[in-house]
C-alpha cells in the first residue's frame, strides 16, 4: 500500500495543474454548465487513482512479463520463432489497447475488426523488425530514414482526408497497456548486449511499432478509398450531480468489460510462458497476478475518468473559446494546456521511470518530463494555429521528421531511441480524450474540416518530443565536453606545478 500511496503523491501533481486550468478558465473567459463541471472533478478523481494504480501494477506486472520474454528470445540462435514470436507479440498487445478501439471508430466506412487488425499486423510486423535491428545491431536512425522517408512517400498518393488520421494512429496505437510492455522487451532484449552501447539497445522499440499502423492507414485509405466522415461526439445533458454520478455509473462497466477484453490475450499470453519457460517463483507470480489486478483496475478508473469527466469539458472549452471575439487565445491557452496535460498521461511515467534506471540516472525523470512538456505545448500550438487557419499538416510533419533526423546524427544514440520512444508515449490517452476534443470543438465552432483541422493534434504531439528530446540530448553532450575540458584543464594545470616543483628541487639540490 506504500507505493499505491506514493504514486497518488506523483498522481496529484500530474492531474491538478491541468485541473486547475479548467477551473480558472471556467470562472474567467468561459462559461461550463455546471453538470460538465461536476464531471469533469470525478474525472480527476478517477484519474488521479487511475494513475497510482497504473503505474504501480505496470512496474510490478506488464515490465518483468516483457522483459522476461525479452531475455528468453535472446537465447535462440536462430531467427525464423523468434521473429514469429515478435509478430504475434505486436499483433497480441495491439488488438488489446484500448485507445485503438476510438481510433477505429473515427474512420469510416472501414469495419473496425478490419481496421484494428490491419493496425496490428503493422505493429507485429515492426515488432519483428525490432528484433532483427538488435541481433544485427543496426542503427536506429538509420531504420528511421528510411521508414519515414517511405511514410512521406506514401502520405502524397493517400487522400488528403485521411493523412491527419493515418499519423494520429501511430500515437494513439502505442498506448498504456502497448508501452510498458514493449518497452520491458526492449531491455530484456538488451540484457545480452555487453559495453557502452548496451542501453541504447532499450529503447527504439516503441519508435519502430509507432511506425507500422501509419503505414497501414495510409495504405488502407489508398486502397480502400474510404468516404469522410462528419460524426461528432455529443455530451449529455447534465443538470445534477445525481445524474453526473449516473454517467460514471452507467460508463464504469462498459470500460471494465473493455478493458478486461483486453486483458484476456495479455494473461493468457503470461500462462503459456509461464508454463514453457518456468522463468517466475511462486512467490514471483503472486507478485505479478497483483500487478495485472492493479494494472486493470487502474486502467478502467482512468478510462472512465478520462471518456466521461474530461472529454465534454475538452470539447466545451475548445468551442466556448473558437465562438468567443478572443479566438486566438486557442494558441497561449492551448500551449498551456499541452505543457501539463503529458504529465498525465500513465505511459509517461513508465517511461520516464525506465529512462532513469537504465542510464543509472545519467538521464532524470525531471529532465525528460521538461523536454517533453516543452515539445507537447509547442506542438499544440502549432494544432491550434491550424485549427484557426486551415494549415495543411504535412509541411509541419515533413519538416519536422526532417530535423529530429537529422539531429539525431549529432546526438549520442540513446537520446535518439529515448525521443522517438518518447512520441508515442507522449501522445496517449489524455491526448484523445482532452486535446482532440478541445481541438474538435473548437474546429466545430469555427466551420472546420474535421478530418484536416482538427485531426491531426495526436500526430504533432507525438511529434515535438523527437526533437526537444534529443535538444536535451545536445545540451548534455554539451555540458559533458565542458566537465572534461575543465578537467583536462585541471590535470594539465596539476602537471605543470608537479613540474615546476620538481624542477626546484633540483635547483636547490
Amino acid at each position: 500500500m506504500a507505493h499505491i500511496f506514493a504514486s497518488i503523491k506523483e498522481s496529484l501533481t500530474s492531474v491538478l495543474p491541468i485541473a486547475l486550468i479548467v477551473l480558472i478558465l471556467s470562472v474567467t473567459c468561459i462559461t461550463l454548465d455546471a453538470g460538465v463541471l461536476v464531471l469533469f472533478l470525478f474525472g480527476t478523481i478517477l484519474l488521479i487513482l487511475g494513475i497510482s494504480f497504473f503505474t504501480v501494477g505496470s512496474g510490478i506486472s506488464m515490465e518483468p512479463l516483457g522483459d522476461g520474454i525479452g531475455k528468453s528470445l535472446n537465447k535462440k540462435a536462430k531467427l525464423f520463432l523468434p521473429l514469429v514470436i515478435c509478430f504475434v507479440l505486436g499483433f497480441i498487445i495491439t488488438v488489446s489497447e484500448p485507445d485503438l478501439q476510438v481510433l477505429a471508430e473515427q474512420v469510416p466506412t472501414i469495419p473496425n475488426s478490419f481496421l484494428i487488425n490491419c493496425v496490428g499486423i503493422g505493429v507485429g510486423i515492426f515488432l519483428s523488425i525490432t528484433l532483427i535491428r538488435n541481433k544485427k545491431e543496426i542503427p536506429l536512425r538509420k531504420l528511421l530514414v528510411i521508414f519515414y522517408a517511405l511514410i512521406i512517400i506514401l502520405a502524397f498518393f493517400a487522400p488528403k482526408e485521411f493523412i491527419p488520421t493515418a499519423f494520429d494512429s501511430g500515437g494513439v496505437t502505442t498506448g498504456p497497456i502497448t508501452v510498458p510492455f514493449i518497452m520491458a522487451l526492449g531491455a530484456g532484449l538488451a540484457a545480452s548486449k555487453k559495453g557502452k552501447n548496451s542501453g541504447e539497445h532499450s529503447f527504439g522499440l516503441v519508435a519502430l511499432c509507432s511506425i507500422g499502423p501509419i503505414l497501414s492507414v495510409l495504405l488502407l485509405s489508398i486502397f480502400y478509398k474510404p468516404l469522410p466522415s462528419t460524426s461528432v461526439y455529443e455530451i449529455a445533458d447534465i443538470k445534477t450531480t445525481t445524474e453526473a454520478f449516473r454517467q460514471f455509473a452507467k460508463a464504469l462497466p462498459i470500460y471494465a468489460k473493455e478493458v478486461g477484453l483486453a486483458f484476456v490475450p495479455i494473461i493468457l499470453l503470461f500462462v503459456i510462458f509461464q508454463i514453457i519457460t518456468k522463468r517466475y517463483k511462486p512467490h514471483n507470480i503472486f507478485k505479478m497476478s497483483f500487478g495485472f489486478i492493479y494494472t486493470y483496475i487502474g486502467l478502467v478508473l482512468f478510462l472512465t475518468g478520462a471518456n466521461v469527466g474530461f472529454m465534454p469539458a475538452g470539447r466545451l472549452i475548445g468551442a466556448e473559446i473558437a465562438s468567443s471575439s478572443f479566438k486566438y487565445l486557442l494558441i497561449p491557452i492551448g500551449m498551456l494546456m499541452g505543457y501539463f496535460v503529458v504529465t498525465a498521461e500513465p505511459a509517461v511515467h513508465s517511461l520516464k521511470r525506465q529512462v532513469n534506471d537504465i542510464t543509472n540516472g545519467a538521464i532524470t525523470q525531471k529532465s525528460v518530463a521538461v523536454a517533453l512538456s516543452i515539445g507537447v505545448s509547442a506542438s499544440v500550438g502549432i494544432s491550434m494555429l491550424r485549427v484557426l487557419t486551415g494549415i495543411s499538416i504535412m509541411p509541419f510533419l515533413i519538416f519536422g521528421y526532417a530535423v529530429s533526423i537529422i539531429i539525431s546524427f549529432f546526438v549520442p544514440s540513446i537520446y535518439t531511441g529515448i525521443a522517438f520512444d518518447s512520441g508515442g508515449v507522449a501522445s496517449g490517452p489524455m491526448t484523445s480524450t482532452f486535446m482532440l476534443p478541445f481541438a474538435m470543438g473548437a474546429c466545430e465552432a469555427l466551420g472546420g474540416n474535421l478530418m484536416t483541422d482538427a485531426f491531426g493534434i495526436v500526430a504533432m504531439i507525438a511529434m515535438a518530443p523527437l526533437i526537444t528530446i534529443q535538444i536535451l540530448g545536445l545540451y548534455e553532450r554539451q555540458i559533458h565536453a565542458r566537465k572534461v575540458k575543465k578537467l583536462h584543464t585541471e590535470i594539465s594545470m596539476i602537471k605543470d606545478d608537479i613540474l615546476f616543483f620538481d624542477r626546484e628541487d633540483n635547483i636547490n639540490e
